[in-house]
């Protein structure tokens, strides 16, 4: 016998759920073949935090130390630690925008429309004059700002398609 570590997942998913997460990686795989979808026409965004301090992994931090010697203290993050969130929206070839969120501030359907859509549309503009926003796709989350009817129909609007995203599915970008 050996002792092993259980593995650790963040959601347990009904089997509807992973059906469902098949059928749309199947759906969109079968678009790529048939030339209806281009890999460069999809524009992907996902939020982070980002720590002012950054501590590295336990085995980073690792080093070989004499007999009489202390090993080097790290000193763990706090909970209030400073740290900005940031909102970033990508496609195959780099990034299209990478907006800071102001300090104190929360993303609703309203600042990500205002903050992040608009110089995201802005900027495809710039890239794609001819065809603008058209037949571009947007890859999200399922967060409530990004579900918000306004935020639907202001895509709806610009001619960005949004793509589905299965629940607790973990960002296909």
């Amino acid at each position: 016998m050996k002792k092993i570590t259980s593995l650790w997942v963040p959601h347990q998913l009904t089997d509807e759920q992973k059906q469902e997460r098949v059928k749309l990686c199947r759906e969109n795989l079968a678009k790529f073949r048939d030339g209806s979808w281009r890999l460069c026409d999809i524009i992907t965004d996902d939020e982070t935090w980002i720590y002012h301090r950054q501590i590295h992994r336990k085995s980073t931090n690792a080093s070989w130390v004499g007999e009489d010697k202390s090993p080097t203290t790290v000193v763990r993050r706090g909970k209030f630690e400073p740290k900005n969130l940031f909102s970033i929206f990508f496609k195959s070839n780099g990034p299209v925008i990478i907006h800071a969120v102001d300090e104190g501030k929360t993303i609703d359907h309203n600042y990500y429309i205002e903050n992040c859509l608009k110089p995201v549309v802005k900027e495809i503009w710039k890239q794609r004059k001819s065809a603008g926003a058209k037949g571009i796709k947007l890859l999200q989350d399922n967060a409530r700002p990004h579900i918000h009817s306004d935020v639907i129909n202001y895509l709806t609007e610009e001619g960005i398609i949004i793509m589905s995203h299965p629940p607790y599915s973990p960002d296909l970008a």
